[in-house]
């Protein structure tokens, strides 16, 4: 089944939404311009109710269908936010803001959904509610948590989410998606590690604290190579090692690590957090060092529901014959996992082609993906709300 005609009408229109999203990324909760035009088009394509401040700067739009017999209401969600990042594209609409890019495709799937939103609101050929949800600070700030913890599913009878990215490596207009856990987890351990400091000359008369961090890298890598099940998947990656001395001649008192550890488990996750600690503390104390630990859960797995993960595939195959049903998951973390927590539904990836990977400053989305992600978005509502 071909994409919808009225999405490659409104190509040229979306696309201009998209790259003037592009010239103007705003980061984390800052994204007062993206947030206004979303909330400004919704109003004028002629949403039922559109209501800003969800989650302090995320957009909800509501769309009605033609009849509401089943009373069934399905979400559909975009984040909106860029990343820190200075852009090295060249394009004529490249960013305006230095040191501030749509790195990671925000700004496509925002004009995606838009344009599903229009199509919906034009058409209404479906029996229930759509709720277009246009997010902030998903890199990072955990906006899809702050959209939930402030109401918004129960705000609006949401009952399935559905959500989509954009992915380089996968070919224009083909969609991946599996059952189950899509994406991982995503936690950060922080660690001071004190020892004596003292004059390089007299390592005996120190701790060095150096020394020590270095066995406690080296011991991390355990826990995956030596703990866990190899089937689980677990990465676990000091990013951070710093002193707070940069002579030649003087051991520090305290190092400074920091940790990014990805899990595919809910059970794993919580084991891999007792044996990082376990493993810094009693490493250390067999130096004589102490160690600070600040471990921190973010992202949760993004676990698609498997009868929603059907619905999706359903939806994109009306789009395109070329959706891969069970594809690999991936490492990379995704606070759409929060309101899949909250609501049945999926994930899936729309293949960007052979372009550079997100987050790199020469990455950039392909506007001939949207009218398969649209498709998909304005499928998603008519599939699971067939007009009565």
């Amino acid at each position: 089944m071909p994409i919808k005609n009225r999405f490659s009408e409104m190509l040229p229109e979306i696309t201009e939404w998209r790259q003037d999203f592009h010239e103007n990324p705003e980061l984390l909760f800052e994204v007062h311009r993206t947030a206004g035009i979303v909330a400004e088009k919704l109003r004028a394509f002629g949403c039922d109710e559109v209501v800003e401040g969800i989650g302090r700067t995320g957009v909800v739009g509501v769309i009605k269908g033609k009849t509401d017999s089943a009373g069934r209401v399905i979400g559909l969600r975009a984040d909106m936010d860029a990343l820190p990042i200075v852009e090295a594209t060249g394009l004529d609409y490249a960013s305006k803001t230095q040191g501030k890019m749509h790195a990671c495709g925000h700004d496509g799937h925002t004009a995606m959904l838009l344009g599903a939103a229009k199509y919906l609101a034009e058409t209404r050929n479906f029996d229930g509610t759509a709720v277009v949800i246009f997010q902030p600070a998903e890199e990072g700030g955990g906006g899809g948590k702050e959209m939930v913890d402030d109401g918004m599913m129960e705000r609006f009878g949401v009952q399935e989410v559905y959500g989509m990215h954009n992915m380089p490596g996968i070919p224009l207009g083909h969609f991946a998606i599996r059952p189950g856990a899509m994406m991982a987890a995503a936690d950060q351990m922080e660690c001071t590690i004190t020892g004596k400091g003292g004059h390089a000359a007299k390592p005996h008369d120190c701790i060095d604290p150096t020394l020590v961090a270095s066995h406690v890298v080296v011991a991390l890598q355990s826990v995956a190579s030596r703990n866990v099940d190899p089937l689980k998947q677990v990465v676990v990656s000091v990013c951070t090692f710093r002193t707070e001395s940069e002579a030649f001649n003087v051991i520090p008192q305290t190092v400074l690590l920091r940790a990014s550890i990805r899990t595919m488990d809910p059970e794993v996750q919580d084991f891999v957090e007792g044996r990082i600690k376990a493993i810094v503390e009693n490493t250390c104390a067999a130096f004589g060092a102490t160690a600070e630990i600040d471990y921190r859960r973010g992202y949760p797995v993004t676990m698609n529901a498997e009868e929603n993960t059907g619905y999706a595939v359903e939806a994109a195959k009306r789009v395109t014959e070329n959706v891969d049903a069970d594809a690999v998951p991936l490492m990379g973390s995704e606070d759409f996992s929060f309101m899949l927590n909250a609501r049945p539904g999926a994930y899936i990836f729309l293949g960007n082609g052979d372009t550079a990977m997100v987050h790199h400053p020469k990455y950039n989305f392909d506007d001939n993906a949207i009218p398969f992600g649209s498709s998909w978005y304005a499928e998603m509502v008519e599939s699971r709300m067939p007009a009565a």
